[in-house]
């Protein structure tokens, strides 16, 4: 098994990979999820977009934000594992990859995530505290967490 990250702003993306992307996160948020959301949000062209490769194909990604477009830190988001990846511990070496891709690219090392509440373990387990309380977001239980 061949992996590899890439980090690309929206203007380096070609339009292949920017295919990819958003059939992934079609894919898993809108399909898998059920759940009916606005995912181009206009967020995208100012973000960095994290790139998990395995084989060459997509398995993973996230996409990372600067301060003041979602949260007033920098902040990671739509963070996913393509169905067919799931179970080889991509999850964790994606967000370790992402957090320090993020501290990088906005010199920064506070990061504030909106995440699922299910997944509230995983995210302590990387460094990230709650913030704040439960709220909805789509129809699925979310909180804010924050790593200092």
């Amino acid at each position: 098994m061949k992996i590899k990250y890439l980090v690309k702003s929206f203007e380096n993306l070609s339009n292949k990979e920017l295919y990819r992307i958003l059939k992934l996160r079609a894919d898993v948020f809108v399909v898998e999820q059920q759940c009916i959301y606005q995912d181009l949000d206009d967020k995208d062209e100012s973000s960095y977009h994290l790139m998990l490769l395995v084989d060459d194909k997509l398995a993973g990604y996230t996409r990372l934000l600067p301060a003041g477009i979602s949260y007033p830190e920098p902040s990671i988001g739509r963070v996913i594992i393509g169905k067919p990846f799931r179970g080889l511990k991509l999850g964790r070496q994606l967000m370790e990859k992402s957090i320090q891709a993020c501290q990088q690219q906005y010199h920064t090392s506070t990061i504030r995530i909106g995440a699922q509440l299910y997944l509230k373990n995983f995210y302590n387990s990387l460094g990230f505290v709650q913030e704040g309380q439960q709220y909805d977001e789509d129809g699925i239980p979310h909180i804010q967490m924050v790593r200092k």
